[in-house]
């Protein structure tokens, strides 16, 4: 009997290895399964991180220059309005983009090119990380790219819809209707491609890093949005997951630019309409201490 404990204890041990050596395998054949859908949130898009303190390369300090450029300073030109007509500006531009909307239904009418230059211009006066200003606008006119893009939009959306978003997303969308149609893609006269650019390049083409390259874009954006509301258009705000790398090759882009948002531009179509929403009161948005 006890001749046979070495034996049981060789099979135990060998049980222990093989158990462990196969659980491994499973794992590795897991982790190259495509992700459960509740374990990876379908928002975790590559195109949409900030990887501006990630991903730079550091460049070796003995052949950084010890200045790029030099910036003169220059005095500031200010216009400061007495109390009661900042009160006035102020409330005459909340009400003003109080009534921008989400609107889903463009027109196809022309709008003047000069226009989408000026907001794009405002767009452009947004801060950004050390003034790099890492934001690229591409406007596009052209009816077949503007369908191209629609095509590879709606294709990517509906694998969204029905298989990266989950249940819970989903549903919270239906009151507003949406889906992976988008329309507005063809009929709107303008689209409007928001690139960061996530490095720049120096005169010696080494990789320039672009400070925080998301949040200035999103600034940029904002201010876009608002140059849009100012000037009589509509838009949407449109994230298109998992279609940057795409669009970026069909636009001819370069490798350092990510899609961050796309806008439809124009004006509503005749009977257009939005969803019935409120926005939160000001002491639901705002703390003073």
């Amino acid at each position: 009997m006890f001749s046979l404990t070495p034996v049981l204890v060789a099979i135990v041990c060998i049980l222990i290895v093989w158990i462990f050596k196969n659980g491994g395998r499973s794992l590795e054949k897991r982790s190259g399964e495509p992700p459960a859908r509740a374990e990876v949130p379908p928002w975790v898009d590559d195109a949409l991180k900030d990887n501006s303190e990630l991903d730079q390369e550091e460049e070796d300090v003995d052949e950084r220059p010890e200045f790029e450029e030099s910036v003169d300073f220059i005095p500031f030109s200010h216009t400061q309005y007495p109390e009661k007509e900042m009160i006035k500006r102020s409330q005459e531009f909340y009400e003003l983009l109080n009534q921008r909307r989400s609107v889903r239904f463009i027109s196809d009418e022309q709008i003047p090119m000069e226009v989408i230059e000026n907001v794009i211009k405002a767009a452009g006066t947004a801060p950004s990380g050390a003034h790099t200003e890492p934001w690229t606008f591409v406007v596009v006119k052209d009816p077949n790219m503007k369908h191209k893009i629609r095509e590879i939009i709606e294709e990517e959306e509906e694998i969204n819809y029905k298989r990266r978003m989950g249940d819970r997303w989903v549903r919270d969308l239906k009151k507003l209707r949406t889906n992976w149609i988008k329309e507005y893609l063809d009929t709107a006269p303008v689209l409007i491609l928001i690139f960061k650019q996530v490095y720049g390049l120096d005169a010696n083409g080494r990789k320039k890093t672009h400070y925080y390259n998301e949040i200035s874009v999103s600034i940029s954006c904002g201010l876009l949005l608002a140059a849009l509301q100012n000037a009589g258009l509509v838009t949407v705000t449109t994230t298109p997951l998992n279609c940057s790398p795409r669009l970026r090759v069909l636009l001819d882009r370069p490798v350092n630019e990510k899609l961050l948002v796309l806008l439809p531009v124009g004006y509503p179509s005749k009977g257009a309409t939005v969803p019935d929403l409120r926005r939160k009161p000001l002491e639901q948005i705002m703390v003073t201490v």
